[in-house]
């Protein structure tokens, strides 16, 4: 049974600042800082480009291999970074992915958001630091965060009956990487014939003002760049949570069981995506497709599974928070890390793997078709419930043009399992560092040697 919440302003402060306390004595003994690594590949990449007269693809971070792997659309989007100093530029990446986090729990939250106030707001906050893949996006400077935003802002219009402006959104993330180009495929499963042209036109058309900037550049992606995975990183390095890097791991290097692989997870998705559609439920189709694009992706680095955050919020909506707060409780220890150096055995084929069968398991059994009338698009609510008095941590909501939830119970019960997550989480964490996110086979010493390998995401060869 989950204690109940404080319901007088001290005590939710009292309870605010012990959780921020925990979470900064977590913060600052377990993770390992990623020293803003891939912010440094984008910004070194792009005052090559600029002001050295190179090639956007030409660029190395010191002592290593790897470089810009994005498409060149990506480059002209960060183009305005050359105009900064890098340290600035760390700065302006950090207040963008605040800006596109907020816009993300938002969105999710749905039009009720305001109902949470501030102390559910703060308990939020203060979970969303403990999530591994946010830490990392933060701490690397990655763009995934942008792109879940545009993307979700797709979502919230067709939810809301706003589809003739859908596809913008989903059209520029796929210029910027590839593996969002997926949600096109959603917009075509739900027959949004409309939604799907225009996402593919502004991809399409964001490629082409690329070529027409550096047409060098963009032959030599095209061409050869995104044939090109060394570029990536090591399919079996343990931050790669995809079906690919289970593979890899396990020494199959069979494309073939991988093809075989990915054709049945887009099956799956592909039912259960038209399945929610119909239901009305388009957080939850978009939920599915973020979980599909991370298993069939090649890589799909710990911090890209910030794609599951839509997940959560279908289940705390669809009444499932214990199972949202112990799923997400794992993606909050880092535990994948403790075979960074050995991944054999039975347990390290379930422990090395433990994010991607979460995913996996997520795109088999997350709810669809089970929320109350209340939370569906379009429909309306009977419930006469008072809610609960005390906020709660905000139950981030399908996108829709509903503001009510079936029962106070609802609002009840998501807080506590927000809460719960958040105190698992704490307790499972290890005491000691448990990563490297260095891809070499030794463990890094310096802030500097404790980046990852790049993180770019590429296409399915």
């Amino acid at each position: 049974m989950t204690p109940p919440l404080p319901r007088t302003d001290r005590g939710r402060l009292l309870l605010v600042l012990a959780l921020a306390t925990l979470v900064t004595l977590f913060t600052a003994t377990v993770p390992l800082l990623r020293d803003w690594f891939d912010l440094r590949v984008y910004y070194g990449s792009i005052d090559t480009w600029v002001h050295h007269g190179g090639r956007v693809y030409d660029y190395r971070v010191p002592g290593t291999t790897y470089g810009f792997t994005y498409p060149p659309f990506a480059a002209v989007a960060m183009a305005p970074m050359a105009l900064l100093g890098l340290h600035t530029a760390i700065a302006a990446a950090l207040l963008l992915n605040l800006a596109a986090l907020a816009a993300v729990l938002r969105l999710l939250a749905g039009p009720d958001w305001r109902r949470h106030g501030w102390f559910g707001w703060a308990l939020t906050a203060c979970l969303l630091a403990l999530f591994e893949p946010l830490r990392d996006t933060f701490s690397f400077g990655q763009v995934n965060l942008l792109l879940l935003a545009l993307v979700l802002t797709d979502a919230t219009l067709l939810a809301t009956g706003r589809g003739r402006l859908a596809g913008v959104g989903i059209g520029l993330a796929a210029a910027i990487k590839l593996t969002p180009a997926l949600f096109i495929g959603l917009l075509l499963v739900a027959g949004r014939w409309r939604a799907a042209a225009v996402a593919t036109a502004v991809a399409g058309g964001a490629t082409a003002l690329a070529a027409q900037v550096d047409p060098d550049a963009s032959r030599f992606y095209w061409t050869e760049a995104l044939w090109d995975t060394d570029r990536v990183g090591r399919l079996g390095y343990v931050s790669n949570q995809s079906v690919q890097g289970i593979l890899a791991r396990l020494g199959e290097p069979d494309r073939a069981v991988w093809a075989v692989a990915v054709l049945l997870i887009l099956g799956v998705w592909a039912v259960r995506t038209r399945r929610a559609v119909a239901a009305g439920e388009w957080t939850a189709a978009f939920a599915l497709t973020g979980l599909a694009a991370c298993l069939v992706s090649p890589i799909t680095w710990v911090h890209h599974l910030v794609w599951l955050l839509p997940s959560f919020a279908v289940l705390v909506r669809a009444g499932r928070p214990r199972v949202a707060g112990a799923l997400y409780a794992v993606l909050c220890t880092s535990v994948v890390w403790l075979w960074f150096d050995d991944a054999s055995g039975v347990d390290g084929f379930l422990g090395s793997n433990a994010y991607a069968w979460i995913t996996l398991g997520l795109l088999l059994w997350l709810p669809v078709g089970q929320f109350c009338p209340a939370l569906r698009t379009g429909s309306r609510s009977t419930s006469t419930t008072t809610a609960a008095p005390v906020p709660a941590a905000p139950a981030i909501s399908p996108a829709s043009v509903q503001t009510d939830p079936c029962s106070s119970g609802t609002a009840a019960a998501t807080a506590g399992g927000v809460v719960a997550a958040g105190r698992a989480s704490v307790r499972g964490a290890p005491s000691e560092p448990t990563a490297s996110t260095l891809p070499a086979d030794r463990k890094p010493q310096s802030s500097s040697e404790r980046a990852s390998s790049y993180t770019a995401d590429p296409p399915p060869s």
